[in-house]
């Protein structure tokens, strides 16, 4: 199963003729291929697999999307798994409540 993360752009730019961004994911923040999300700008969210942005999502969405992660961490720490380890738990990067 493959797995693509909310992130938000927090800049954008041309990097070798490809539209390029920085996108922070819960305090990290990565270089992001936007080829595929060229539209998009800074202070929206996008969902990004393997280094590239697959496409765009609002607010709300990725606020869902951040709580489906906490309930899997949540549910995995129930189980026994370190805090964490399962990908939730990704505060910095969410929309403010």
């Amino acid at each position: 199963m493959c797995l693509g993360i909310p992130g938000k752009v927090l800049e954008t730019y041309q990097q070798e003729s490809l539209p390029m961004g920085k996108v922070e994911f819960g305090g990290i923040v990565r270089e992001v291929c936007l080829a595929y999300t060229p539209e998009v700008e800074v202070g929206q969210y996008v969902i990004v697999h393997v280094g590239f942005a697959i496409s765009r999502v609002d607010e709300a969405e990725a606020r869902e999307i951040f709580s489906y992660l906490d309930q899997i961490d949540a549910l995995a720490e129930s189980e026994g798994v370190p805090p964490g380890a399962s990908g939730g738990d990704r505060d910095a990067g969410r929309p403010a409540p």
